[in-house]
């Protein structure tokens, strides 16, 4: 075919396309009508020659003097098929569809959901996907940046060169978008964004599912999962689940720091899947809870500051290596439960601090839009994309990742407008107060979505202040959570233990003011990887006394925690004893359970966990007040709590001695005439304990006592706990 040449007939258009400053490429490169024929317009940066291939024949294109912008005219009434071939010097010659002739990717529908705040799965939209288009297999990239002067997708593909590939933007909606002919699964990308300021960026995908090993921070286009599920029973069985009778008790670990290889790099989700599985079944935790694995710059975060919300991290492995990681677990019984962070987002450049050159994702007034303490930036909860962008986030690692819950990070900064700063560093609502209102409109959306397309999955509130009904359902003006951590709890109990036992006396209402409110909210009871670190000790060092005391203490404590109303967490390492801080740079410290005092505290956690979950009277009422009742609570001289767990007519009494002493001959009140037996000591020489208790049936008196009719006098070991148990057929 002869080529006809042509001079660009927009003049103006060309200038804004070669200045990369179009909003619309596609209104100048591609194929235009134009007289009789069609016009062909190419921007190929780089490039020495270019052809257009029609058929069996090609077309030279025309070169724009001092440019790298090509023309070529092709005749007819319909614009034939067309191919184009350049190469760059004296390189080979390539080929490839042009992607300006290809129509629009998103549908209306798509972006009006959107700029709703309604689109949950708005992930399969926006980042990139493989796909077919118009017949031709490629890789359709979008993103959200109203107020950018120009986006385009560069990658290996394209020599990173910014005028390559620039998208379109769809009409208001500030989404730009392009489909690339060609690109396969595994493609390097980044956007780079001319920002309102006229300042170039590269910015990595909000939306990418998986990226580069850290210090890159490319995203990776990533194909439709080919993985397999076999966990088909236990979604049924979630589903149906009765989550506020059932036990609760969580294994909080990071991936990073609980087991290694032998040459201390981090373990494959796949390696590490099996080990945990056998180890938290051994241990009878019914669910694990990762800290937060979505992609972060930096290991120091812990993962707390995210930049990629839609991926887990590369450093444990692929999207696929994840899937197995939990369907493992779930077909061997365990839940896992995802730590989640909508409330503060790092200002690395590659991420999404002000994506576009402005405010997007953050506010614009520091004053709503930083957290000086952490260094790091606060979402705009009343924007709609951006209140789209967590929510599709929140949907993302639950229906993509079969994942039984989120635990959701520093739900108290979102609350308080005032959150950490002093009078003048923050301003109100639209009503004078302190209370985010656009944050609490998110947060009863994110629970009513979660618990409506996910029945049976869990959202757990990191909320350390008082704010009410955190855990009540959102049509009675609830927050929408299934569960709140009770810091409140977990602050008085450690502060009480940490004191000498013979001062303890003195602080007595630290153990028993808890009762004032535990049935206000669903309450989890929290010894996090928070109470570990920064110099506030491990939960062994936290314990005053002798060696052979703080073991004591701790198994006392941790017998405490197991029979007080509320669901359990525990961080990794605490169930036998860690002596030393957490060290996320390293992992546990396996060895010391050739040691028996450590052996000896691992086995009472599985003990406890096994009498949590095997006895209904320990959980069937641990939201309600129905579960629990004082026997004695002031008994502050000797240091010593005594109640009752129930559900209905069955029930444990627990007895926890405080002090070194022996209690000898102590009494207590019982509810019924009867036998009890002691079926838990945590003073067992199993758990390397003295052995001090009651080794044979313990028959009530008819002697009153603390208000009821019947007694019974124990041995209390020192620093020791006891529960004991009626005898069948007695209530």
């Amino acid at each position: 075919m002869k080529p006809i040449s042509t001079a660009p007939t927009k003049g103006n258009d060309v200038r804004r396309v070669l200045q990369g400053r179009h909003h619309d490429p596609f209104e100048v490169l591609g194929s235009h009508r134009e007289g009789s024929g069609w016009v062909v317009r190419a921007q190929l940066p780089g490039t020495a020659e270019a052809r257009l291939v029609v058929g069996q024949d090609t077309v030279e294109m025309e070169r724009l003097p001092e440019t790298d912008f090509f023309t070529a005219r092709l005749e007819g009434s319909v614009c034939p098929s067309y191919r184009l071939r350049w190469r760059q010097g004296e390189g080979d010659w390539r080929e490839a569809e042009d992607p300006y002739r290809f129509g629009p990717i998103i549908g209306d529908l798509d972006l009006h959901l959107f700029a709703e705040g309604r689109h949950h799965h708005i992930y399969r939209v926006l980042g990139a996907h493989p796909c077919e288009h118009e017949g031709v297999a490629g890789v359709r990239f979008a993103t959200w940046a109203p107020n950018a002067g120009r986006v385009s997708v560069v990658g290996n593909f394209n020599r990173w060169h910014g005028l390559a590939h620039p998208m379109r933007v769809r009409g208001q909606s500030g989404v730009w978008e392009l489909f690339i002919p060609g690109l396969v699964a595994g493609e390097t990308y980044k956007f780079e964004v001319l920002d309102a300021n006229g300042k170039l960026q590269l910015k990595a995908d909000p939306y990418g599912n998986r990226f580069e090993m850290r210090p890159a921070n490319a995203a990776l286009v990533c194909g439709d999962s080919a993985f397999e599920w076999g966990d088909s029973a236990w979604l049924e069985q979630r589903a149906a689940w009765d989550w506020q009778h059932a036990p609760v008790s969580i294994y909080e670990f990071h991936p990073g720091s609980w087991r290694r290889d032998e040459q201390g790099n981090f373990l494959n989700f796949r390696d590490m899947a099996e080990l945990l599985a056998d180890y938290v079944l051994g241990l009878g935790f019914t669910h694990v809870e990762l800290l937060p694995i979505m992609e972060h710059p930096l290991d120091d975060s812990w993962g707390y500051q995210c930049t990629g919300y839609f991926a887990p991290s590369q450093r444990f492995g692929s999207p696929d290596d994840f899937r197995y990681f939990v369907d493992l677990l779930h077909r061997r019984g365990i839940g896992v439960i995802l730590d989640w962070v909508p409330a503060h987002f790092p200002r690395d450049a590659h991420a999404l601090a002000r994506f576009d050159g402005t405010a997007l994702y953050e506010h614009e007034d520091p004053r709503r839009g930083e957290h000086t303490d952490w260094g790091t930036l606060i979402f705009n909860y009343g924007r709609n994309e951006v209140k789209n962008f967590l929510l599709a986030s929140a949907n993302y690692w639950l229906e993509e990742f079969h994942l039984d819950g989120l635990r959701v990070d520093a739900v108290a900064s979102m609350l308080y407008l005032d959150y950490s700063r002093k009078a003048g560093e923050w301003e109100p609502n639209i009503h004078g107060g302190r209370e985010n209102l656009e944050a609490i409109e998110f947060l009863r959306e994110l629970n009513a979505l979660t618990h409506g397309r996910h029945p049976g999955t869990l959202t757990i509130a990191e909320e350390s202040t008082a704010w009410p009904q955190v855990t009540r359902p959102t049509w009675v003006g609830g927050l929408g959570f299934s569960m709140k951590w009770n810091m409140g709890w977990m602050h008085d109990t450690l502060s009480y233990m940490s004191h000498e036992p013979i001062y303890r006396q003195f602080h007595h209402d630290q153990l028993t003011f808890g009762l004032m409110y535990a049935f206000t909210e669903n309450f989890l009871l929290p010894f996090s990887h928070d109470e570990v670190v920064h110099g506030k000790k491990s939960m062994l060092g936290k314990m005053p006394g002798d060696e052979w005391q703080r073991f004591a203490n701790l198994r006392l404590l941790y017998t405490y925690m197991y029979t007080y109303p509320g669901t359990k967490l525990l961080f990794m390492g605490s169930e036998f004893g860690e002596p030393g801080e957490w060290r996320h740079q390293g992992q546990l410290s396996w060895w010391l359970l050739d040691q028996a005092p450590h052996r000896g505290l691992q086995q009472l956690v599985s003990d406890l966990n096994q009498l949590y979950r095997s006895e209904p009277s320990f959980h069937r009422q641990e939201f309600t007040p129905e579960g629990f009742e004082w026997i004695d609570c002031h008994d502050s001289t000797q240091s010593v709590l005594s109640y009752v767990r129930r559900d209905g007519s069955d029930y444990h009494l627990v007895v926890l001695n405080f002090t070194p002493v022996v209690r000898r001959f102590y009494r207590i009140g019982v509810p019924d005439a009867c036998t009890y037996h002691e079926v838990f000591n945590s003073d067992s020489h199993y758990y390397g304990g003295s052995d001090v208790g009651n080794g044979l049936p313990v028959e009530s008196e008819d002697t009153p006592w603390m208000g009821r009719s019947h007694s019974i006098s124990l041995t209390i070991p020192p620093l020791g706990a006891l529960v004991l148990k009626p005898a069948a057929g007695c209530n």
